[in-house]
């Protein structure tokens, strides 16, 4: 059995699993996050390995000198088998990588899987480094940071440097995701100004724009009754909003949001405040999925439609979605990204 194999069996069941990649099954062997969050930094930057689930997922809309559109995804994503770190291949920790990288006309994905405990991938905190094989987000410290991945018809290598303050979403970075009570801890750094040079197989293009990390740890995300969600990183004109919906199996959805002023200063707003109605469809690798939006906070007079730069920006990865740049206009204009999970 070779290594992706066994990392595969290792994961939760996508036939059996509650929630949408069993991030819906309950489990007594993980902490779970508490009310108050309470964050201590640099430590925060780094693993929680009493967890079963985190991530590490930036995303960037960038654009070359001649007006084209791109947008870059760069993910490291821990889930453990069970608490601790462990050492060797001892280690109850598992490590998922995806790159991507998103033109107008085409979507290059590619991923990597790893073992914790034998150096293939991990994360430090002080100073920052976050890798799986040769891939690196990496930085003297989070505000300042080189991101690097390559694939079969891809690479990028991007400097990236933080102008605006960390984020926490929900009640100061207790995150809540369902009526039930399920919650992650969840911040983000959304001020990033990125540059430098992609590799397509038409060769080099330099390129720059904005980047939005975002960082989350949970043991049960989600309730078993939601089978995946649409999440919407906005930078607008006069502000930035993230805001989340939860589909549920009932038809009904969960949802949050977060309204960021350009100095940082943040509002969140609860269940139903924020919507989000798919408003075009299109095929994507054999399935329908919504790649236009109508994007609703009242409360802030936002109402725009979100549209995908690209369409056909599928992830086909071990656990397949779609994720990709989008453009917004409306009562606000400017650019954005999309991520869709569950659906099959």
């Amino acid at each position: 059995m070779n290594v992706k194999i066994l990392l595969l069996s290792m994961l939760p069941s996508l036939s059996m699993a509650q929630g949408f990649a069993g991030l819906g099954t309950a489990t007594d062997a993980f902490a779970t996050p508490q009310r108050p969050a309470e964050f201590s930094f640099p430590a925060d930057y780094g693993t929680h390995p009493d967890y079963r689930i985190e991530w590490w997922y930036l995303t960037a809309n960038l654009q070359s000198e001649d007006g084209t559109d791109y947008g870059l995804q760069w993910t490291l994503f821990r889930t453990a088998l069970a608490t601790g770190e462990g050492t060797g291949w001892a280690s109850p920790q598992l490590w998922m990588g995806h790159a991507a990288v998103t033109t107008p006309d085409a979507h290059y994905v590619t991923e990597r899987l790893a073992r914790g405990g034998i150096g293939q991938a991990g994360v430090t905190a002080d100073p920052f480094e976050a890798w799986i094989d040769d891939w690196q987000l990496i930085g003297p410290n989070f505000d300042q940071l080189r991101m690097v991945a390559t694939g079969p018809d891809f690479a990028y290598d991007m400097a990236l440097n933080a102008h605006g303050p960390l984020i926490f979403h929900g009640e100061n970075g207790y995150s809540v995701k369902s009526a039930a009570g399920q919650a992650s801890y969840y911040y983000s750094q959304p001020f990033y100004a990125i540059d430098g040079v992609l590799t397509l197989p038409d060769g080099d293009i330099e390129v720059s724009g904005q980047a939005w990390l975002d960082r989350e740890w949970s043991s049960q995300p989600l309730s078993e009754d939601q089978t995946g969600w649409d999440w919407f990183s906005l930078s607008l004109d006069t502000g930035k909003l993230m805001g989340f919906r939860l589909r549920q199996t009932d038809g009904t959805y969960y949802t949050a949001a977060t309204w960021i002023a350009p100095d940082g200063a943040t509002t969140a707003y609860e269940d139903g405040a924020f919507r989000a109605n798919p408003t075009a469809t299109t095929q994507v690798n054999g399935r329908e999925v919504p790649t236009g939006w109508q994007v609703q906070l009242p409360d802030r007079d936002v109402d725009v439609t979100v549209r995908a730069i690209n369409p056909q920006a599928w992830m086909s990865t071990s656990i397949p979605y779609w994720e990709g740049p989008v453009t917004i206009e409306g009562s606000h204009t400017g650019r954005g990204y999309l991520e869709m999970t569950g659906y099959d």
